[in-house]
């Protein structure tokens, strides 16, 4: 099976709602998953699951970035947070050949409930902008 047929056949088969975004790149609507709007994306041999968390700060720039490495360092089994620009984002990246559904499902679940788990330590970061 192609790489492309593979993980929307994933995302069907987990009840997942998406729309393509270019080549091997999709949005998925995963608010049943902990996760409002997240990316899914081929970058052969990888495939990395990714979602915006916030915008950094202005202010207290460095303390944010020291709660995201000991949050990366202590409490994620997936993935991972990082920085994009002037975005948080958390992500993971798993490897396509040996994709299987419940890898991706782990990976989707253990996000969104990173996201669930860390909101209230990473909103005392969060601007109004």
């Amino acid at each position: 099976m192609a790489i492309k047929e593979k993980v929307e056949s994933y995302l069907v088969d987990l009840g997942l709602s998406y729309s393509e975004q270019g080549e091997n790149i999709w949005t998925v609507y995963g608010e049943e998953k902990g996760l409002e709007n997240f990316i899914v994306m081929v970058e052969y041999p990888l495939l990395v699951v990714r979602v915006n968390v916030m915008k950094a700060p202005e202010n207290n720039r460095c303390a944010l970035f020291e709660e995201l490495l000991k949050l990366n360092a202590t409490d994620l089994v997936h993935g991972g947070y990082g920085l994009d620009g002037e975005n948080v984002i958390l992500l993971d990246t798993l490897e396509v050949e040996s994709l299987d559904i419940e890898e991706l499902q782990a990976s989707i679940d253990s996000m969104g409930l990173a996201l669930v788990q860390h909101y209230e330590l990473l909103s005392k970061y969060r601007t109004n902008a």
